[in-house]
């Protein structure tokens, strides 16, 4: 079973930077792909970034250009970094990871309020 943990929300300024790490339960580099996800207010949950195994990266046109997704194999870590926040990017952040056969997992969320 994997277990995928998320850390580094909070509360941040209009316009500040936070860096969420998602901590997996083996190898990063061992997933088809893996994206961060959020869920806002009364919202769906939509997909914010993703990379796969081949190192392809697609992000929301929300974010793009503020957000950078990454790995990091030998801590088995997935960040997500996040800059020029804006409170339209309050949310609970979720990592997602999808095997090699396709069998998806997700974290438990982390909170991230931007206000000011």
């Amino acid at each position: 079973q994997v277990q995928l943990v998320e850390s580094g929300g909070g509360s941040v300024q209009p316009g500040g930077s936070l860096r969420l790490s998602c901590a997996a339960s083996r190898t990063v580099f061992g997933f088809y792909a893996m994206a961060w996800y959020r869920q806002a207010p009364g919202k769906q949950r939509e997909q914010v970034a993703l990379i796969t195994n081949s190192s392809i990266t697609n992000y929301a046109d929300s974010v793009k250009g503020r957000f950078t997704i990454s790995r990091d194999g030998a801590k088995n870590l997935v960040y997500l970094q996040m800059n020029s926040l804006k409170p339209e990017d309050t949310a609970v952040y979720y990592c997602y990871a999808v095997s090699e056969s396709r069998v998806g997992y997700w974290g438990q969320g982390t909170r991230v309020t931007v206000s000011s």
